[in-house]
């Protein structure tokens, strides 16, 4: 199931096309093994993973979709240290939900759910010689301390330009299970939060959560302005405390739209006027209160001079991670990030 879940999604989702691959590496690896490829597929026939179409093809089902998220989630937790993760509060003290061992002296209109009896009896014994006699004063209360949860809206930016297939590499699919590892990682375990996922090519559109296995890369070029203008507008309609911005890229910006709407496209080197205006649009970012994070899936040198000037546009951060260690970047970095509110 977990070669079947990585195949498909490098498929885009397409199950004949993952299961004739399975097939072939069935064929060459699975030896003297007891199940047979059509005892597999009746397996994910009844178990609800795969139906037929209209066509008669063999479709991913909508619980197929949701065991890539959870597949993708622990293929990248299952290689992570347990200190990689740490707690997901913040370090402030302040309204929240989950309780400190730490105490302080009651104020007006501290809950009264958060006052600590222990603490707050011994005070009131101490101040006395006769306990039958004990009376509670203002200042014998003693309330606990919480945690501040923050929560955050996080556009995930995906390049599907042509260079995340070029020269024998493939960038997508890692791309994908990480947005998928994200999706889920949110959906189980920080629920008030928000994720948006873009792609960008030629142009950026707004995607759903369930279209992410299907994300392809087109003969695009790299229009990153409009990746960020996308991901700006629809972070400035969120009112969480952190609105930031994860860009997963292989290559520098090489298009942009004109004021009259027509694609300019340069694809050598760093065009000035392409590189000028997506810097513009960092700069209205962090103007906005929103923290572009910038993964480098390549070290073309032109990619790492341009990312260097957004970081310092938008007081962002970049990170090559390269491919192997990509989701274990990405979903860290995330939970750290939940436990500050950015300064900008």
């Amino acid at each position: 199931m977990r070669l079947f879940s990585f195949l498909l999604l490098q498929a885009n989702a397409d199950a004949e096309e993952a299961l004739e691959q399975l097939r072939e590496l069935w064929q060459q690896h699975a030896g003297s093994g007891t199940l047979t490829m059509d005892q597999f597929i009746e397996f994910l026939r009844t178990h609800g993973y795969v139906q037929q179409d209209s066509h008669g093809h063999l479709e991913p089902t909508a619980k197929a979709l949701q065991f890539l998220r959870m597949q993708a989630l622990q293929e990248i937790f299952r290689t992570l240290r347990k200190s990689d993760l740490g707690t997901h509060e913040t370090v402030h003290s302040g309204e929240g939900i989950e309780w400190l061992p730490e105490t302080r002296p009651y104020t007006f209109g501290d809950q009264l759910s958060l006052i600590d009896p222990t603490e707050t009896l011994t005070n009131a014994l101490l101040r006395t010689t006769d306990p039958s006699d004990l009376q509670l004063h203002y200042e014998d209360l003693r309330v606990h301390e919480t945690e501040h949860l923050t929560s955050c809206a996080t556009v995930l930016l995906l390049d599907v330009s042509h260079s995340m297939i070029l020269y024998g590499e493939d960038r997508i699919t890692p791309a994908k299970q990480v947005a998928l590892a994200l999706a889920e990682l949110i959906r189980t375990r920080y629920p008030k939060d928000i994720l948006e996922v873009v792609i960008f090519g030629d142009e950026a559109r707004r995607i759903s959560i369930a279209d992410i296995p299907f994300v392809t890369v087109g003969p695009f070029h790299t229009n990153t302005r409009d990746g960020l203008r996308l991901a700006r507008t629809l972070l400035r309609q969120c009112r969480n405390a952190n609105k930031q911005i994860f860009m997963l890229t292989d290559g520098k910006p090489s298009a942009i739209f004109d004021e009259a709407g027509r694609l300019y496209k340069n694809a050598f080197g760093l065009d000035p006027r392409i590189v000028a205006k997506t810097l513009d649009e960092a700069v209205a970012c962090r103007r906005d209160g929103i923290v572009i994070t910038t993964f480098m899936l390549a070290r073309d040198p032109y990619l790492v001079n341009f990312v260097e000037e957004l970081t310092r546009a938008n007081r962002g951060r970049a990170f090559y991670c390269g491919l192997r260690r990509l989701g274990e970047t990405v979903l860290v970095d995330y939970i750290l990030n939940r436990r500050k509110t950015f300064p900008m």
